[in-house]
């Protein structure tokens, strides 16, 4: 089992650089970032962990693009996975977005995972022209179309969201997934419904839990089966959200069949968050892996 680390980025503080390249150092697997393009003053989506409109971090009104910050994040390390979560890839044209990610991936050397979701937020959707009621087949529609660009030579795609003919599109990605298809892994963070396994199972590699949920040994079983009877190879990717570091919890996450664990990150000046990163990774007992 993987762990790393996810920094809710901002124009103030660390910087994703400063993160991602102190993590690797520090032995950690994944680095991890999410995405808001904007944040409506007047809304009318409640959020999930106040159930109010009241926003718990103001960081979601002054988060980072996540490509350039993963990319800048890519140019100072060599080894850490480079993630969303997550991204909201129906904001923006797929096949541009398609050609940053593959960007992305290629000038890391096959280190992206695509962590998307279908949006809480859903004012900021409608302002990027999303229909509400519509924004689950419209992301199913984009990843769709994107990994026709990554995967084929001559890519055409024919939605109701998306449409364009036979087209060129390089760079691939280097990652090779299900079998020899050069793909970007995709995993999608939301509760664990059995309609979004559902989703899952058909259109992603795997699972992003929620931070609310920590009891998650019968929602990854679930998940497994349904993989299992719809025929998909291998184990689906779970990838949950921790708290504090806690031994028992992790153990149990480890023979439940989860991947990798992501830790918070502190909104607080770039040296007190290099400081908790080294306490983190000492209660985790990976200060032997440094340089590694």
């Amino acid at each position: 089992m993987q762990l790393g680390i996810v920094l809710f980025t901002s124009d103030r503080g660390i910087t994703p650089a400063t993160a991602a390249q102190t993590a690797e150092q520090l032995g950690f697997d994944s680095f991890y970032v999410p995405e808001h393009t904007h944040m409506p003053v007047q809304r009318e989506a409640l959020h999930p962990s106040t159930g109010t409109t009241e926003l718990p971090d103001d960081r979601y009104m002054r988060t980072l693009d996540p490509w350039v910050a993963l990319a800048a994040a890519s140019a100072v390390t060599d080894r850490i996975r480079l993630g969303t979560a997550v991204a909201l890839p129906v904001e923006h044209d797929p096949i541009a977005l398609a050609k940053t990610i593959a960007s992305v991936d290629h000038l890391s050397g096959g280190r992206v995972m695509l962590g998307v979701g279908f949006g809480w937020n859903i004012d900021e959707l409608t302002d990027h022209g999303v229909p509400r009621g519509r924004r689950r087949t419209m992301l199913r529609e984009y990843l769709e179309a994107m990994s026709a660009l990554w995967c084929d030579e001559v890519a055409a795609y024919d939605g109701e969201f998306v449409a364009f003919g036979p087209s060129w599109a390089w760079p691939k990605p280097l990652q090779q997934i299900d079998g020899d298809k050069r793909k970007i892994p995709v995993l999608v963070g939301a509760a664990g419904t059995e309609k979004n396994f559902a989703w899952i199972t058909r259109s992603a590699h795997g699972w992003i839990t929620t931070p609310t949920e920590t009891d998650i040994t019968e929602s990854i079983a679930r998940l497994q089966k349904m993989w299992q009877d719809a025929g998909r190879a291998g184990q689906p990717h779970i990838t949950a959200l921790a708290g504090k570091p806690d031994s028992t919890q992790l153990e149990r996450w480890r023979d439940a069949g989860v991947s990798e664990v992501l830790f918070g990150l502190p909104d607080r000046s770039s040296d007190e968050v290099i400081a908790y990163l080294h306490r983190l990774a000492d209660k985790l007992k990976l200060t032997t892996a440094q340089g590694a």
